[in-house]
């Protein structure tokens, strides 16, 4: 598939999405989101794609935000609808992918590009890296998930904060307050992406495609997660990864899982 906004390249079992548009910091339009989930959902449905690293395109920016002259003339409708949309059509569906997705902060990450970083199973960060929610002052408020998904990461207080004062913080304080799992230099920022991708293939996906909705089920109102953590447990029973991860621990060999 032909993708204007974005590059998608694979190999060796990992997929990596980079957000291009390095003239507009690689800001979301609705084209790049529309692209974004056109390649999550290619490639959530290709075996050959094991985890997916999303990054920017250039040194400067992940994701400098949302493209604001598409939406400043909104009413109070299509400002509902464009959240709604964007919520739906890309935010949630990477937060709810099958398969792992890996953010790999290079540079700015602010408002929608921060959202969009929160959205995958978890983040590692350039030192250079400067993460924030400026929307406030814009006179709005994060509206691709940014209230939910950063309270969830970094706790309710430190949250606000960032909401409130619409600042930034930078790659050591991301990992302190839990935004970020590992902070690297730019030049090793996708070997060790890569690295993790790496790790997370020696085991079943089968079982982590389990896992990633057990885990997210306790972020969702009205659901036990320890009801959904049961159902997929109980799933595990019936795969082929099982019988083979369990032979193999038996066995006392490494596994070699067929993903079914």
């Amino acid at each position: 598939m032909n993708y204007e906004n974005i590059l998608v390249q694979q190999e060796n079992g990992i997929a990596t999405i980079t957000i291009n548009r390095p003239k507009k910091l690689n800001a979301l339009n609705r084209d790049t989101i529309q692209e974004l989930h056109d390649a999550f959902e290619a490639l959530d449905t290709d075996s050959d794609a094991k985890v997916i690293v999303l990054t920017g395109s250039g040194e400067k920016a992940f994701v400098a935000g949302a493209d604001i002259s598409e939406f400043a003339h909104f009413s109070v409708d299509e400002g509902g609808k464009l959240a709604a949309k964007g919520q739906e059509l890309l935010f949630d569906f990477v937060q709810n992918l099958g398969t792992p997705v890996i953010a790999a902060v290079n540079g700015f990450a602010l408002g929608g590009g921060l959202e969009l970083a929160m959205a995958a199973h978890f983040r590692i960060a350039s030192d250079n890296a400067k993460m924030g929610l400026p929307e406030v002052s814009l006179g709005v408020i994060p509206g691709y998930g940014g209230t939910q998904r950063l309270p969830q990461l970094v706790g309710k207080g430190k949250a606000m904060e960032m909401v409130m004062t619409a600042g930034m913080i930078g790659a050591e304080e991301a990992q302190q307050c839990g935004l970020v799992n590992h902070v690297t230099t730019q030049d090793e920022l996708l070997p060790l992406a890569y690295k993790l991708a790496s790790k997370i293939m020696r085991n079943s996906l089968v079982a982590i495609r389990g896992a990633i909705k057990a885990v997210n089920a306790n972020y969702e109102a009205g659901v036990n997660g320890y009801e959904t953590e049961i159902t997929e447990f109980g799933n595990c029973f019936g795969t082929e990864d099982f019988k083979e991860g369990t032979t193999a621990f038996l066995e006392k060999r490494k596994a070699d899982f067929p993903g079914k």
